[in-house]
């Protein structure tokens, strides 16, 4: 049923070709049908029946997409250890992938149903994403295959079943483009253009999806704002008091567009003030002051020292009454806020020692209740901070517990003119759309953005410059299907998954023994028949000099 397979080196450029395209639907280029595609090119490549082979192909495929996609991590390291370190780590789990899929398509029930290994193929990857999105180091979830799509029909996927469906559907697409490609080429115009046709109604049947995007709690008025970070390089405490002043300015500023008390709750960024104005006197006036001229409670981000380990902190600031509320992140940054076995890498680089306070996860559900006293009640907000916008559960959870608007408070002062900023700015419009939530990503240097229940980028800005947003969002309370299914499909894929790689192993090694047993007969039959042949033999010499 399947074509011969390409020589290694074609599959090799097919795997380094596929993992580039895939790159590209993803910001800042955002063609979300080069995802299709890329995949489509991944499965090509792996037609060889090596398993070995799958492992190489699919990691040259990893390189081929993660390099470029995480070239942001060079620029926040300074050196390129940790983005090769961290692109080759992503790369060997799509390596993974391959293996698996060579193991799993040997089953005797899927060798001959293209059409269900288009299904069997979905499930693996998704299974590997889920993986790698939770090991090692509590795991990188970034890069998944649906935040690429938050510009095309599948995004309406979102709210049915989350990252995990969205995926599968993108490889189904992609495995689909496969089979026309792969038919087209053998001449069979009947399967390749059964194929084309599943392709296009599987990519955009998604539109018959409705959104809710309507108020259910009412709205709430907020006002956002960037501050920018314009003394890059300075020491790091006059940098911490210019950067929390640059949001106090920012915050009066609201003021050309909004009269005092017009805005329910004003949000700044993550590390908006990395001087906790809690402990610290000046800084606390400061964000005080801010808060008591636009007349609205304060959302912000801070750092918390302990003696040993600080904590990353999004605080609510009441006018007058200080900071009794917070979240603390869950998900430090491997790497990027800790150093996991210090001693250890230490030997690899002295880089580990740019951190030099590790940072410790906080616990709890990523919620702040915030009272509006507009809508005289607790609005409880789900607050989760940066790189944390790419854990499916965290905020899924948050929602659920009653979150009714999300905030993403992001720092990307690090990440230079990259696409980091941009590609965050996807996953936020992911979770919108997959909670049915209003959500507002609000960073120091930029790219900050509104976006409405539907996916919809309603306010954004650029990259280091200082701005400020203010809009009215519907607050809503209503669970989708994928808040209430919560981690059951990734769970599923991930045990089917299992299934059929051990499905494929147990064909491979009942096939073995066969071919073993088969052997062993061929071989003790020619033994028997070569002790005949010499009995024979014997016997016709024995007459022969009888008769001589």
């Amino acid at each position: 049923m399947r074509p011969a397979p390409p020589s290694r080196r074609w599959t090799v450029l097919l795997a380094g070709a596929g993992g580039l395209a895939t790159e590209t639907a993803f910001p800042d280029t955002s063609w979300w049908p080069m995802a299709y595609l890329g995949v489509a090119l991944l499965l090509l490549a792996l037609r060889r029946d090596s398993a070995r082979w799958a492992f190489v192909v699919g990691t040259v495929w990893g390189l081929g997409f993660f390099l470029p996609h995480l070239w942001w991590a060079n620029e926040a390291v300074g050196e390129p250890i940790g983005w090769l370190a961290l692109s080759v780590a992503e790369a060997a789990a799509i390596g993974c992938f391959g293996a698996a899929w060579v193991w799993a398509r040997r089953a005797g029930w899927l060798r001959d149903r293209p059409w269900l290994q288009v299904l069997v193929v979905a499930v693996l990857w998704v299974a590997v994403e889920q993986v790698r999105g939770r090991w090692p180091f509590g795991g990188f979830p970034w890069g998944l295959l649906a935040f690429s799509q938050t510009d095309a029909p599948l995004l309406r996927l979102a709210p049915v079943g989350g990252t995990p469906l969205v995926s599968a559907v993108v490889v189904v697409v992609g495995a689909l483009l496969a089979i026309v490609l792969a038919e087209a080429r053998r001449l069979r115009v009947g399967t390749a253009s059964a194929a084309f046709v599943g392709v296009v109604a599987v990519t955009f049947a998604p539109w018959l999806v409705p959104l809710g995007v309507r108020p259910e709690a009412g709205t709430l008025r907020v006002g956002a704002v960037q501050g920018d970070v314009p003394t890059r390089g300075a020491e790091a405490m006059s940098q911490a008091e210019a950067v929390a002043a640059n949001h106090a300015a920012g915050t009066e500023a609201l003021l050309d567009k909004v009269a005092p008390g017009e805005l329910d709750l004003v949000l700044w960024p993550e590390s908006a003030s990395d001087i906790d104005p809690r402990t610290h006197a000046g800084i606390g006036a400061a964000v005080d002051g801010a808060a008591r001229a636009v007349g609205a409670p304060v959302l912000l981000g801070t750092q918390r020292f302990l003696p040993d380990v600080r904590y990353n902190d999004y605080i609510l600031w009441e006018p007058g009454r200080g900071s009794a509320v917070s979240y603390t992140k869950q998900h430090p940054v491997p790497f990027g806020e800790y150093i996991p076995y210090r001693d250890f890498f230490r030997r690899i680089t002295a880089a580990v020692d740019l951190v030099g306070t590790d940072m410790a996860p906080g616990t709890g559900t990523a919620l702040v209740p915030v009272e509006i006293a507009r809508l005289g009640r607790t609005v409880p907000i789900t607050t989760a901070i940066c790189f944390e916008v790419a854990y499916d559960d965290l905020i899924r959870d948050s929602v659920r517990a009653g979150g009714e608007l999300i905030v993403i408070p992001t720092n990307n002062a690090s990440f230079g003119h990259t696409q980091e900023s941009t590609q965050q700015l996807a996953m936020s419009r992911f979770r919108a759309v997959e909670h049915g939530r209003a959500v507002v990503q609000v960073s120091t240097v930029g790219v900050s953005g509104i976006i409405s229940p539907n996916g919809v980028v309603r306010q954004s800005t650029g990259l280091w410059t200082p701005a400020q947003m203010i809009d009215t969002l519907p607050l809503r309370t209503s669970l989708t299907l994928a808040d209430r299914l919560g981690a059951w499909p990734a769970l599923a894929a991930s045990v089917l998954a299992v299934l059929a790689v051990a499905a494929g192993l147990a064909t491979w090694l009942r096939e073995r023994r066969g071919v073993r047993a088969a052997a062993g007969r061929t071989g003790a039959g020619r033994a028997a028949a070569g002790r005949a042949g010499a009995g024979r033999a014997g016997a016709g010499r024995v007459p022969a000099r009888g008769r001589r």
